[in-house]
């Protein structure tokens, strides 16, 4: 079957008339838009000096005491590589969100992926307190899976979709699940707790503690497997369908991708709000839609900003630290309102 992964998204739903998504207007740069390697292993060299901050900055001076060199390995080496695994997997399931919904506004934020995956996990640790991480993982991620289904669903029953409808419907449905787990919080006093899951943060990443994230590390690449097939069935079903294309087998396993993503990193490090919102949009505007050649641009792009909002966490009042998911908010919700301005300009 032969697949063009540059054909853009149309905006528009089988089965239903839709209102086509304007896209915003670009002018992409010919620096990055050229097929040349070199803009990639600058950018990817970019990172690397990121990841090179991350690992020298700390609390704890590795240079000048005793166990330095076991404190390096035992926590700044695994929260860099967490921060690496986390950044790039949830960037990279917005993309696929983005591509499955045809609206350039969803992410697991907001669709209430992350909410649905809170809840699947209290519920875990309500009925099963004793239960493993891989346990709690798993529940998180049927949960998860749930939520994405029933938000596909749901988008499926509405004739009239445009660029805002979607994610106000995701954003709804979010609200309704996390005050169904705020209330079962309450209720057993696990209030505590659950704000320790909203409040997304790297702190508590040690050796021992993020191999986990290594499943995330599979999915971005099942999603680079998957690019495009994904790509088509961003086209629609009609036009899927019409290549040959399984479109309700993609739309299971990259939903299942991202309920898998958000379950995992919610588990592990908690919320990364709007992470896969605001590289995709930036990388789309720049480069197009090709969803094949931007997946490293998009996983670059994650990685970056995850390691830039952790990085100013930890430096803006140390010796303490301000949780990820606080600074990567207030950016992506900047972020988010830009993109709604300049949509309607």
């Amino acid at each position: 079957m032969s697949i063009n992964p540059g054909l853009n998204r149309t905006g528009r739903t089988s089965g239903a008339p839709s209102e086509p998504e304007e896209r915003p207007a670009s002018r992409p740069l010919s620096l990055w838009t050229t097929r040349k390697p070199w803009a990639l292993i600058i950018a990817a060299v970019a990172v690397l000096g990121l990841l090179a901050a991350s690992l020298a900055v700390g609390v704890y001076d590795i240079t000048g005491q005793e166990f330095g060199s076991e404190m390096f390995w035992i926590t700044r080496v695994p929260r860099t590589i967490a921060l690496v695994l986390a950044g790039a997997a949830m960037a990279t399931s917005g993309l696929v969100m983005q591509m499955l919904t045809q609206n350039r506004f969803v992410d697991a934020t907001t669709s209430g992926t992350t909410e649905w995956a809170a809840l699947g996990l209290l519920v875990t640790v309500l009925l099963v307190p004793d239960a493993s991480m891989v346990t709690r993982m798993i529940v998180s991620s049927i949960s998860a899976f749930v939520g994405v289904m029933l938000f596909m669903l749901i988008l499926r029953r509405i004739v009239i979709r445009t660029t805002l409808i979607v994610p106000l419907v995701g954003i709804m449905l979010g609200a309704v699940v996390s005050a169904v787990t705020t209330f079962l919080a309450a209720q057993y006093n696990l209030l505590q707790m659950l704000a320790t899951w909203f409040m997304g943060s790297f702190t508590a990443v040690v050796r021992g503690r993020y191999e986990v994230l290594w499943i995330v590390g599979i999915v971005t690449v099942l999603v680079f497997v998957l690019a495009d097939r994904i790509t088509v069935a961003g086209l629609g079903k009609d036009v899927a369908t019409s290549v040959g294309l399984n479109y309700e087998a993609v739309l299971f396993l990259g939903t299942g991708l991202v309920a898998i993503a958000a379950g995992v990193t919610t588990v592990a490090v908690g919320f990364l709000p709007f992470l896969g919102l605001v590289v995709p949009n930036i990388v789309s505007m720049i480069r197009g839609d090709n969803v094949r050649s931007n997946l490293p641009w998009v996983c670059l792009g994650g990685v970056a900003l995850v390691v830039t909002c952790d990085l100013i966490g930890r430096l803006i009042i140390m010796p303490f630290e301000i949780p990820v998911s606080m600074v990567l908010g207030l950016v992506g919700a900047i972020v988010f309102v830009t993109l709604l301005l300049r949509r309607a300009a």
